[in-house]
């Protein structure tokens, strides 16, 4: 009785030796680091590790070690001055083809990192950073379709010349027609071509077809929206140059945004939430724009604009190319010592400014600069969405020559406008508005601060616990501290193995393991107690007292598992990184709890003729 077979004792050990092995990374800290990636589509090389091994060399500045880790160069440093010494001369060095930025980088031994061993991720409140949520216009994404579906349903319909006007009405296509037997072709056409158009059929009238995108290809149109967001985000992320950034999607219509090591808000919400791009026209030089101005109507084939300043101007609705076609964007100094921005065309965009300039020598071409914002604005206690569009004209120059995929923009009020404008042609542009409906600044020492009370929570929690059960159960209750002391390196290592984040919530919800993991063993105790006081035999006590407080302790684990389950499905953020915690620490405590600290007593007392168990 009280035997364990040799096998289950052998995989105990070896699970527990796998927990601690996994769990030892987060003993050896980190180290301050520089971490080079690539701009764009550049990938770092050998020869790039030999160029900074030089520059460092040649400037005495030391450093502890220099090499590539995820296809990125990462140099570490013994102190700060150094870290920040190299950060200025590699960001003087290199050439825009580099995003250098500051970084943590763990200091695993390399045997342990060969085994795939991992320090823990630190989440934004223990590291400091910014701590955006950012909302995605998503009437606006509706909106656009509509626009993309009233243009190929003009297309399509216009070949064989079936409608005699199409109009928009809030969310429908109202297509007219001259006889009923036009409606019906049309009819079998758009279901033919353009299925994701529905016919609304409570608006259909005589001679008249009302059309509306299908539930199916919206939520398509929202979905994609919301990636190509995520994409284009990331993308003005590494611009920033911010090292091991969190940008992830919650639910259908919200992306969170954690910056590390971020402290600059403002500057970091100006690149994040723009939703700019620019558009090339030709300045409509035949029609005279105070006419157009005072008479409120704007000749046939333009559109009136305005610079910065106010001044109005005719401009082509044709647009020769646009933010889509723009390969590349770099801000620069122009002959004048001006603030200018080079631009690359791709080679659709290059072809159609090739072109243009050919035919127009000597005509003006204007550059737009269009930006979206939304707002939300609380009206008498309701909140309502506003939507802003600005179209400047940047600028509007005479073309003295053929150019096609490279050429500059100049015209910018001053070098931040022409950096920040470089950044978001780069990066490219948002494909819908976006509202930062939430954010945080979490301060590096208050981070290290979080760290350092969440640590003293757990110490002293758990050493007021080991005292009480040593006190209350001794030899019991030594062997409780035991499995309570593997459940906690058991937690550590499945949270370094699965590299989740941990969170100030999250070391709250490994406190609160750290209570609940006794209770299974306090639970036990007693009932081994009881069975003495019933039956005088010590073997059969201690086996009838883990059986029969099994299932008491598996009722009360498993309902509070399914609650931290729940607050997983449901919660967000900071609940997620409770739950999280909580969910693997109660999984765990039931193995240290019940089948450790019950092999380790088999060990003790089983087999053995006791005269008197110490609990």
């Amino acid at each position: 009785m009280n035997h364990y077979a040799a096998w289950k004792n052998t995989l105990i050990v070896f699970f527990l030796f796998i927990s601690t092995l996994y769990a030892l990374p987060n003993l050896y800290g980190s180290d301050l680091a520089i971490q080079i990636t690539g701009a764009g589509d550049y990938i770092v090389d050998d020869n790039d590790l030999e160029t900074i091994n030089n520059e460092l060399l040649e400037n005495n500045i030391a450093f502890k070690s220099l090499g590539f880790q995820d296809k990125n160069i990462l140099i570490r440093f013994s102190d700060s001055q150094s870290q920040l010494s190299s950060k200025a001369l590699l960001k003087e060095k290199l050439s825009r083809n580099y995003v250098t930025a500051l970084n943590l980088a763990p200091s695993v031994p390399q045997w342990l990192e060969g085994l795939g061993g991992k320090a823990m991720s630190l989440g934004l409140d223990l590291r400091g950073g910014v701590h955006f949520l950012l909302e995605v216009d998503m009437d606006a994404v509706i909106s656009m379709s509509m626009d993309r579906y009233y243009n190929e349903l003009r297309t399509t319909l216009r070949k064989d010349k079936l409608y005699k006007k199409i109009r928009k009405e809030d969310n429908l296509l109202i297509v007219s027609f001259k006889s009923e037997e036009l409606k019906n072709q049309a009819k079998k056409i758009i279901k033919k071509d353009l299925p994701d158009l529905a016919i609304a059929e409570d608006t259909e009238q005589e001679l008249e077809l009302g059309l509306e995108i299908s539930s199916t290809a919206k939520t398509t149109a929202k979905s994609s929206a919301l990636k190509q967001n995520i994409t284009t985000l990331r993308n003005r992320v590494n611009e920033l140059g911010v090292a091991e950034p969190i940008i992830q999607q919650q639910g259908t219509e919200r992306i969170v945004v954690q910056l590390p090591g971020v402290q600059d808000t403002a500057r970091a919400k100006e690149i994040l939430g723009a939703v700019a791009t620019v558009e090339f026209r030709l300045v409509d030089e035949k029609n005279d724009v105070q006419t157009a101005v005072n008479s409120g109507k704007t000749p046939a084939g333009s559109k009136l604009y305005k610079f910065k300043d106010g001044r109005p101007l005719l401009l082509k609705t044709n647009v020769i190319t646009a933010g889509e076609n723009i390969v590349d964007a770099s801000s620069s100094m122009d002959e004048n010592n001006q603030p200018s921005v080079s631009i690359v065309l791709d080679g659709s965009g290059g072809r159609s400014m090739l072109d243009t300039t050919k035919e127009f020598i000597g005509y003006r071409m204007a550059v737009v600069f269009i930006e979206n914002q939304v707002e939300t604005l609380i009206v008498d206690g309701v909140a309502t969405k506003k939507r802003t569009k600005t179209q400047d004209i940047i600028n509007a120059a005479t073309i003295q020559g053929t150019f096609s995929n490279r050429f500059q923009i100049t015209g910018l009020d001053s070098a931040r406008e022409a950096t920040n404008l470089a950044l978001l042609l780069r990066a490219g542009s948002l494909s819908a508005p976006v509202e930062i409906i939430e954010e945080r600044t979490i301060g590096p020492s208050l981070g290290a601060d979080n760290i350092q009370k969440g640590l003293i929570s757990v110490l002293v929690g758990f050493a007021l616990v080991l005292v009480f059960m040593g006190w209350r159960y001794r030899v019991f209750g030594l062997v409780a501290n035991l499995a309570l002391t593997l459940n906690l390196i058991t937690i550590v290592s499945i949270l370094s193995m699965i590299q989740a984040t941990l969170t100030l919530p999250g070391i709250a919800g490994i406190v609160l393991t750290v209570g609940m993991a006794v209770d299974a063993n306090v639970l036990i105790f007693e009932r081994v107690k009881e069975e003495l006081r019933a039956t005088k035999n010590i073997q059969k006590a201690i086996s009838a007292g883990y059986e029969k407080a099994l299932l008491t302790i598996a009722d009360a684990n498993i309902t509070t598992l399914i609650a931290s389950l729940v607050l997983f499905s449901f919660g967000t953020g900071a609940i997620k990184g409770f739950a999280v915690t909580l969910s693997i620490g109660i999984i765990t405590s039931m193995f240290t709890a019940i089948i450790v600290s019950r092999a380790v007593i088999n060990l003790i007392y089983g087999g053995k003729k006791v005269e008197e168990l110490s609990i």
